[in-house]
Order: C-alpha cells, then sequence, then structure tokens
C-alpha cells in the first residue's frame, strides 16, 4: 500500500505540490479545499493526467477532511496572499484563522502525521499550527529555508554559469525581509563562493535571494510565485516518506541552539520518517549571528502578535 499525503489548499502552490508528488511516485494524495469543486476539479485533471505521466499514484478531491484520514504527512498551503494595501499584521491576523480552521481537522483525522506549513507568515503560521495541534515539534516544520535557499542556488548558478546540480546553499533566519543567507556555506561542489566571487557582488546575490519572492509578484503583476514553493514543499515530503536524513534549512522550534529559545526560526535540520531528527548547529560570525539574533527577535514579535490575537478571539 502508498502512502498518504494530504495537501490543505488547492491553489496554485497547493495544486502544484500535489503535481509533484504524484509525478515523483511518492504517495496517493488527497487535496482539500474550502471552495467546492476546485479540489475536486483540480484532482480529476491530474488523475487524468497520470497515464501519461506513467505513474499510478491517485488522487482525490474534497471540501471534507475525511478524505485525509491515514495521511502521513500534511502540507498546509491554505491562506490568501497578501494584497497591495495589505500591511503585515492584517495577512498575519487573515491567515491566523484559516490555519487556526485547518489544524483541528488534521489532528482529528491524522493524529500521527508529519505537518509541513507553507501558509505565511510562515515562522508564525508554523508556530501556531504546533501551538493549536499539540504535537511534539519535531513533527510540526515549516517550508522556507528550502525556498530561499533554492533561488540562492539558482542566482549563484547564473553568475558563475554551473550547474545548479552543483550549488548547495545556506539561509537562515525567518522567512522575510531578515533572512540570513551564508555564503562561507553556499558551494561550488564544495568550494565557497567567497572563492569565486568578491564581497561586493556576493552582496548582491545575497540581497536577491531576499527579494526573490517580491521579484516574482513584480513580474507576475498579479498573483506570486508557486513553481519553487511547490517544489520546496515535495523535497521536504520525499525526505519524510523516503527516510532520506537530507539536511535541509526549515524552520522548527529552537530550544537553545543559536542562543535561541522558544520560537520558531529557520536553521538546517537533518529530516526524516520522524520529522526533524536533528537540529544541525553550524558556526557563525559575528555579525551573521547577530543578523540571526534579529531576524528571530522579528519572528518573535509576529509570534507574540498571534498570541494576541487568539487571546483575543477565546475572551
Amino acid at each position: 500500500m502508498r502512502n498518504k499525503v494530504a495537501v490543505i489548499g488547492a491553489g496554485n502552490v497547493g495544486a502544484t505540490c500535489a503535481q509533484r508528488i504524484l509525478e515523483r511516485g511518492l504517495a496517493d494524495v488527497a487535496l482539500v479545499d474550502v471552495v467546492d469543486g476546485v479540489a475536486q476539479g483540480k484532482a480529476l485533471d491530474l488523475a487524468e493526467a497520470a497515464p501519461l505521466e506513467g505513474h499510478d499514484c491517485r488522487i482525490t478531491g474534497s471540501t471534507q477532511y475525511d478524505i485525509i484520514r491515514g495521511a502521513k504527512v500534511v502540507v498546509v498551503t491554505a491562506g490568501m496572499a497578501r494584497k497591495p494595501g495589505m500591511s503585515r499584521g492584517d495577512l498575519l491576523e487573515a491567515n491566523a484563522k484559516i490555519v487556526g480552521s485547518i489544524i483541528p481537522q488534521v489532528t482529528a483525522q491524522c493524529p500521527d502525521a508529519i505537518l509541513i506549513t507553507v501558509t505565511n507568515p510562515l515562522d508564525a503560521m508554523t508556530y501556531l499550527a504546533w501551538k493549536l495541534s499539540r504535537w511534539p515539534s519535531e513533527r510540526v516544520v515549516g517550508m522556507a529555508g528550502v525556498l530561499d535557499s533554492a533561488r540562492l542556488r539558482f542566482f549563484v548558478a547564473e553568475r558563475l554559469k554551473v550547474s545548479v546540480q552543483d550549488v548547495q546553499a545556506l539561509v537562515l533566519g525567518g522567512h522575510g525581509d531578515s533572512m540570513v543567507p551564508v555564503p562561507q556555506y553556499t558551494t561550488v561542489s564544495g568550494v565557497p563562493i567567497t572563492e569565486f566571487l568578491p564581497a561586493a557582488e556576493i552582496e548582491q546575490i545575497m540581497q536577491r535571494t531576499r527579494d526573490g519572492g517580491a521579484e516574482v509578484v513584480k513580474l507576475l503583476k498579479t498573483g506570486s510565485a508557486f513553481y519553487a514553493p511547490a517544489s520546496s514543499a515535495a523535497d521536504m515530503v520525499q525526505s519524510i516518506l523516503l527516510d532520506e536524513q537530507r539536511v535541509v534549512p526549515a524552520c522548527v522550534r529552537l530550544t537553545g541552539q543559536y542562543g535561541l529559545k522558544d520560537l520558531f526560526c529557520g536553521v538546517p535540520v537533518k529530516l526524516g520518517s520522524k520529522g526533524i531528527e536533528q537540529i544541525v548547529e553550524v558556526s557563525l560570525t559575528d555579525s551573521q549571528k547577530a543578523a540571526l539574533a534579529a531576524s528571530a527577535q522579528s519572528v518573535r514579535q509576529e509570534m507574540q502578535a498571534l498570541d494576541a490575537l487568539v487571546s483575543h478571539a477565546a475572551a
């Protein structure tokens, strides 16, 4: 019997994530969306593509959560995209309501699953999912660092005219303007990019990474990135289902690592069948430690705002 993966949210990210999972032959997929017909229609379309793509994985779609029962991994992509004139606080409040409605359904149907959050603001939504699920923190992880690192890998490969397969990269911190790309751990076949490029040019690439999502939004004019986010989530699903033990940057609960405690932030982790199997601590320069602390502080402020929203709603 194949594994099952649940994808909550059948928008561009969710539907493309489901497609990636199916076409890699990783698992059957249960796709859920609150809008009637959306998950069902996309599921049928993807199912009809199976004979052409050469896989036998099955996909079902519904507005009801009973179809996700028994899923080993649950990917939450549902949420609003940030619109013009919308503050980060507005987005936090709107998506907290959405994620808050999803998590009880997930815990009821898949009490032993591993949860991957994709909804923004990513770090705060991962914290909310952990808090509401009451699951062990190793089973709740946010997808951001894989995406940010993939963008950095592409930008480096493009600049140096090398294969993206030879480039590895590391981005730490919160998913946003305060993310911390780390040049000494960004390498081409093991050689740090500091051996290839001057500091000023490296900083330009790092800044483009920070602005990677905004660059796509500006070009699209309506909508936001979804191919790379979907592939990033699918990569995490693959590492879990196949117990690959891959070391990837991801948003996890820190309990003292990097001098940070009781918050969710992006750091390197070992990802396997049990979820987060190890948090990897790497050496950082003083300036990188300060940047990571600043990034973590911005995440903590979002977590505090989220706690205030939850307390107000419960009052």
